[in-house]
């Protein structure tokens, strides 16, 4: 495949292959170090914490257009007895069958592959039937740092993007200001453009298969400018979409995952975090969004939690 030079220009730029030695499989999340950690702690003014996730449920916002489905929840036990005793002791237990990327998640850099590699020139081919053997989620460990809210909507003075909206650099730029916070390496930052408000309209369809705002082909730059450990948008896709230029398919897949190696997660609830922080002017705050340990795992279901 022939890419544009502008985007071949872009990936030379953002490229982190070798920066953490050969063998790295973690990419930007070398950059969380203990001060990093330190920092996010210190963020924390008041202890009161909120929720970033959508709900795991049956009719959820997986994108089943692509072959996702929802959460498929099985009772295994319903209030069956332990020993004879009928006023005795009961339990009941069930299982969950899931995409790991169905609802609010993060992608593994195992997730995309072009020209046969993954990041760090690792080979696509280490993907297999059971699962990625370099790269995998599993790789990335613990995800604790300082979070910042990126309100692009807000900066913007609307209440959410336009579908199809391709968030600029300038944009990022005028969300910092609007927060007071500059990004320093290793923090992680939640871009919010209100599309999530479909979701709590109940628009579930219009949010998972419809357009969608999000980060331009341009941002993956200013990610590695601030050299931010992860980014996360409230959307389905994480970019734009429709394409900018469609001879480029999911570019800033290409350009994080891959070039990269940073950490991109997907439909992050940003709207209570919105408001509270434009109630009480901070944007900055300790970050809890550790994948769960899925061994070879492309993905991961996460709860993130951000501490005020």
């Amino acid at each position: 495949m022939t890419f544009p030079d502008a985007f071949l220009d872009l990936a030379g730029r953002v490229n982190n292959w070798g920066r953490w030695g050969p063998a790295d499989e973690t990419g930007t999340l070398n950059l969380i170090t203990d001060e990093v950690v330190r920092r996010g702690v210190a963020s924390v003014q008041t202890g009161r914490r909120i929720s970033l996730t959508v709900p795991l449920t049956e009719d959820g916002i997986a994108p089943t257009q692509i072959g996702r489905k929802n959460p498929v929840r099985t009772m295994l036990s319903v209030n069956q007895p332990l020993g004879r005793n009928p006023d005795g002791v009961r339990f009941s237990d069930d299982e969950v069958s899931m995409p790991l990327q169905c609802a609010t998640h993060w992608d593994a850099l195992a997730h995309v592959s072009q020209g046969g590699r993954l990041y760090n020139g690792h080979p696509a081919d280490s993907v297999t039937e059971a699962g990625a053997e370099r790269c995998g989620i599993d790789k990335a460990g613990t995800l604790i740092t300082r979070g910042i809210l990126l309100d692009v909507a807000r900066a913007k003075e609307l209440p959410r993007l336009a579908p199809g909206y391709p968030i600029t650099p300038e944009d990022l730029d005028a969300a910092e200001r609007i927060g007071g916070v500059p990004v320093e390496s290793g923090d992680a930052i939640l871009i919010r453009t209100g599309h999530m408000q479909l979701v709590h309209e109940g628009r579930i369809k219009d949010y998972s298969t419809g357009d969608s705002p999000g980060p331009g082909m341009a941002c993956a730059a200013w990610f590695r400018d601030r050299d931010v450990s992860a980014v996360a948008t409230d959307t389905i896709a994480f970019e734009v979409w429709p394409l900018e230029d469609r001879s480029v398919i999911l570019p800033l897949h290409i350009l994080d995952l891959i070039e990269m190696g940073l950490t991109q997660g997907q439909n992050f609830d940003l709207e209570a975090l919105a408001a509270d922080c434009a109630a009480d002017w901070q944007y900055a705050f300790l970050l809890d969004a550790s994948p769960l340990p899925f061994v070879r795992g492309l993905g991961s279901p996460v709860h993130p939690v951000a501490v005020k």
